[in-house]
């Protein structure tokens, strides 16, 4: 394989790829990209078995056809320290030398055969969903999907395909996030993407998305990139259960207002304690280190009574962050029961702390 390409385009490639590749044991085919010349492109692939991106450009001059492998992480690190012109790809035996004007760097290689055969397409079902508004919602419900939790279903986001809507749910146990989408989906299945891929995901799916999936698998591909995720095989929570269909409160409050009053307290504590009464809200911080925080604001709630809430201001955080309206709903039983926060379609059921 020899090609040329300009050192900005590659660039761009390598630095896409760079989240799929194997870090730790660089012995590891996986630490590799695989480099295709493919009709009259060059086609970038890295995968981790787990999660896998193919990127292609036809930006480039196809000088040798063939296929290549080199450690993505040093191939990144050589270009980008190259000149803003054209530089060569070659392989020779069991070596890719990249060269510009008097620069060459020789890496070696591993048999292209052993790289991860990437998923195909055929005879999947098609998502039939917007990539945009798909993307929205995922960003909207990512920070609640949890890390390293042992009951490994939850390390990811569900995808629960009803006939007629989507919901799309994350959650780590001390709170619940949920979209829900109308759409024109005539099956029910439910998928629990990674949440590796969920990161991914926001940063590609943009323009025009085609995305099919199975049991196992999720495959999404535009013009430029081909990209698949594995599913966690598990069975996720039954979220509709931890949902409270019946509010003794429903309060309408302003965003900007909650915002600036929870980080000057947040200053102190993340843990606060909100007191509704019927022309204010009061903030107050929870901790014990005889530091205190505390501030209010006016605000006609609409009570006759007053209410609390001891809650973790980075959930409530988190939520008002990802609504663009002026004001949301919050629903409340008691002080010492699953509260919600609704803004249109974007829902978030947080547990309290108990005081």
């Amino acid at each position: 394989m020899k090609v040329s390409i300009h050192k900005s385009v590659l660039e761009t490639l390598l630095v896409h790829t760079q989240a799929y590749l194997e870090k730790k044991d660089l012995s590891q085919i996986t630490s590799h990209l695989l480099l295709r010349t493919k009709s009259n492109s060059l086609e970038i692939q890295a995968s981790d078995y787990e999660i896998g991106l193919t990127y292609h450009t036809q930006s480039v001059e196809i000088l040798t056809e063939g296929v290549a492998t080199a450690n993505g992480k040093k191939l990144l690190d050589i270009v980008k320290s190259l000149k803003d012109d054209k530089l060569t790809l070659e392989t020779i035996h069991d070596y890719i030398y990249i060269k510009q004007k008097n620069s060459k760097f020789k890496l070696p290689m591993f048999n292209p055969e052993e790289f991860p055969e990437f998923p195909s397409i055929e005879n999947k079902a098609k998502f039939n969903i917007n990539s945009t508004e798909l993307v929205r919602a995922i960003k909207k419900i990512a920070p609640a999907i949890d890390t390293n939790n042992p009951k490994f279903e939850l390390n990811g986001a569900l995808i629960d395909i009803k006939e007629g809507f989507i919901n799309l749910v994350g959650t780590d146990t001390k709170r619940l996030a949920l979209i829900h989408l109308e759409t024109k989906s005539t099956e029910t299945l439910s998928l629990i993407i990674p949440k590796k891929a969920i990161s991914e995901i926001q940063k590609l799916f943009f323009d025009d998305i085609e995305i099919f999936y199975d049991e196992t698998i999720l495959i999404a591909q535009s013009k430029q990139f081909q990209f698949f995720t594995k599913l966690i095989n598990g069975s996720f929570p039954d979220y509709e259960r931890i949902i409270p269909q019946e509010k003794r409160f429903r309060l309408q409050l302003a965003k900007d207002k909650l915002i600036d009053a929870m980080k000057q307290i947040s200053i102190i504590s993340n843990e606060m304690k909100l007191t509704f009464k019927p022309d204010r809200i009061t903030f107050e911080s929870l901790n014990d280190d005889n530091i205190e925080a505390k501030t209010e604001i006016e605000f006609i709630t609409g009570l006759d009574e007053e209410i609390f809430l001891a809650l973790n201001s980075r959930y409530v955080l988190d939520f008002l962050s990802n609504i663009e309206e002026p004001t949301f709903i919050l629903g409340y039983n008691d002080s010492g029961l699953p509260f919600t926060l609704e803004s249109g379609n974007f829902k978030t059921i947080i547990m309290p702390i108990m005081i």
